[in-house]
Parts: C-alpha cells; sequence; structure tokens
C-alpha cells in the first residue's frame, strides 16, 4: 500500500505570494497549526513542494 503524508502548516500564508496562498488552500490548510492527510501523489507532492517552507510533512501508513 502507497504512504500517506500527513502535512502540518507552521507558519503563516500573510506576506506570501498569492499562488503560495492558493495552494495552501487547495491542500485544505486553515492556518498554523492545521493538519490534513493527502495521498502521495504527483500533484500533491508537487504542491506540498511549493510550500515546503510553510509545511511540517510526515510519511504515514495506510489503515
Amino acid at each position: 500500500m502507497k504512504p500517506l503524508l500527513k502535512v502540518r502548516q507552521t507558519a503563516s500564508t500573510i506576506g506570501q505570494q498569492e499562488k503560495h496562498r492558493k495552494v495552501m488552500k487547495g491542500l485544505g490548510l486553515r492556518g498554523p497549526g492545521s493538519e490534513v492527510v493527502v495521498a502521495n501523489t504527483p500533484s500533491f507532492r508537487g504542491m506540498v513542494k511549493k510550500v515546503m517552507h510553510l509545511l511540517e510533512v510526515t510519511e504515514v501508513e495506510k489503515k
């Protein structure tokens, strides 16, 4: 089974570029401290890579 990605927002999007804010909203993150679990697919990995400086990412196993 493919592992999932647990994404946690560690920094605010205030002062960031508009495209970075849109990526964060697309991931489902609402503010510092919020967490989501997303599929480990190329599209989600690309989104995470664009805003990696605002995130903390860990892999979790699918149950």
